[in-house]
């Protein structure tokens, strides 16, 4: 049986302050403690570590080699502890992030991330954009950016942003194949889609109005940008973020469908796990995303 790290511990602070006395001092204890400490640390072990006399006390041949070898390991837990301690307090170490990809991910997530490690050279992060739903705890990720409905967890989501949808088409094609009036009605048309194959949709002047569609069509993708190339191409109606395409809309290359019903907006969150240990670069970076993403939202925008 190994013994008790309490005990090792003990053994050194004896075996370095020279008496009971002193090491009783160092441990704020009483000596008769120590040496009930001691014996049952040397009855473990099976072996004396210790000759003690009312004068003077030495380290036996077993004893020495027990001393040197535990000092040697505590020294390096001590490392250890002062190595996690300084990552703990400090500006560095790795951050692992999953995004959405997309628009979100490579114009707003990827400058963001970037302007970050510009700002603290110390810290790694490697970013990834899968695009299936992950699990932080088994996938290893420190930080995730979801869109959309979170289920309900004892992570941290933090809401960085909420964007407006709208359905939108070319206006040749609503020449050619007419503009639905309801959003049952698109059932007979052609839809553009990405991940989401049901669309919902909410009366505005009457709220208590739904809609649910199943829609279908000739092109599937869950990139915005060609999802906006192949509305303008005149493929079908298209449901997105106005985010994506302002300048499409405010040029009227795409349109609105719908001037009485609209979908619901969705928001942007980062997740993240509940940790009151959690390292300065972690808190560093959750700052700061909730601080920059939506002037990061804003300067695409305007670029566009």
């Amino acid at each position: 049986m190994a013994p008790d790290l309490s005990l090792i511990q003990t053994f050194l602070v004896i075996a370095e302050s020279g008496s009971f006395t002193h090491a009783a001092e160092v441990l704020n204890c009483s000596r008769s403690h120590l040496s009930k400490q001691l014996t049952k640390l040397e009855q473990v072990l099976g072996v004396s570590l210790i000759i003690r006399t009312t004068r003077a006390q030495r380290l036996t041949e077993q004893g020495q080699l027990v001393y040197q070898e535990c000092r040697q390991a505590m020294n390096i837990i001590d490392a250890a502890c002062a190595q996690a301690m300084d990552i703990t307090n400090s500006p560095k170490g790795q951050i692992k992030i999953n995004s959405v990809g997309g628009f979100i991910g490579e114009e707003i997530v990827a400058p963001l991330v970037s302007d970050f490690v510009k700002r603290y050279p110390d810290i790694e992060v490697e970013l990834d954009f899968s695009s299936q739903r992950v699990d932080l705890l088994l996938d290893q990720f420190d930080f995730v950016f979801r869109m959309g409905s979170l289920p309900d967890s004892n992570l941290i989501a933090r809401k960085l942003l909420t964007l407006s949808n709208e359905t939108m088409a070319a206006p040749a094609y609503l020449q050619q194949r007419g503009t639905p009036s309801h959003p049952k009605e698109l059932k007979q048309h052609y839809c553009i889609t990405g991940s989401i194959d049901h669309w919902h949709y909410q009366h505005i002047s009457d709220p208590k109005l739904h809609a649910e569609v199943a829609i279908s069509g000739g092109f599937k993708c869950k990139n915005g940008r060609a999802m906006i190339a192949s509305a303008i191409a005149g493929n079908g109606i298209v449901r997105l973020p106005t985010l994506y395409c302002p300048d499409e809309l405010a040029n009227q290359t795409l349109v609105p469908v719908f001037s009485d019903w609209k979908v619901a907006d969705t928001p942007v969150y980062l997740v993240y796990h509940q940790d009151p240990h959690r390292a300065l670069r972690f808190n560093m970076f959750a700052q700061y995303v909730v601080e920059e993403f939506q002037r990061y939202s804003e300067v695409n925008y305007r670029k566009k």
